[in-house]
């Protein structure tokens, strides 16, 4: 009986360090269960904005372009999806939101398409150095092209697209 506490103080303990050790081990990249590369670019009002200032909430990392005419055609249905989710309470994150990722080099077209396309979450990114870090490790093949991150940074899904992404984020409600 002495020995009780001391065996549950053990064995939480253990589970604390595997916890971490299991939370630490989360490799960088961009496949599913992977953290997310960090991206740091650019924003509309011309400060710098982190991917990670957007640590606790659902993300979706969005490539996109004003030029890109599917880009173009599923931002109704992104918008919608924003609206509806944005103040939602999920497993692993509080709200939603996008991080778009614009591939424009043409400034003004690219803000000309945020107001047009009416995007009216806050975390556009203009990207400004195609050799940046960042678009080395998410190597993209085409656009759009996205990724749904948790409020950890892990990513949950790729390529996600209208329906499909408004599934995947009432699968994930609390």
């Amino acid at each position: 009986m002495k020995y009780i506490p001391i065996i549950l103080i053990v064995l939480f303990s253990s589970f604390c360090v595997a916890q971490t050790q299991s939370q630490s081990t989360i490799q960088q990249g961009i496949q599913i269960g992977n953290r997310a590369p960090e991206i740091v670019e650019i924003s509309t009002n011309g400060a710098s904005l982190k991917l990670s200032s957007l640590s606790g909430k659902i993300v979706l990392i969005d490539f996109w372009a004003s030029w890109c005419k599917p880009c173009r055609k599923g931002n109704p249905a992104l918008v919608a999806t924003y609206e509806k989710f944005r103040d939602v309470d999920f497993k692993n994150g509080t709200g939603f939101t996008v991080f778009s990722v614009s591939l424009d080099k043409d400034s003004s077209a690219w803000k000309s398409a945020i107001e047009a396309d009416q995007l009216t979450w806050k975390n556009h990114v203009c990207v400004i150095n195609s050799n940046a870090p960042y678009m080395q490790s998410y190597t993209l093949s085409m656009i759009p092209t996205n990724y749904l991150i948790d409020g950890e940074g892990v990513i949950l899904a790729i390529n996600l697209k209208g329906d499909a992404l408004e599934q995947k984020l009432a699968l994930l409600k609390k």
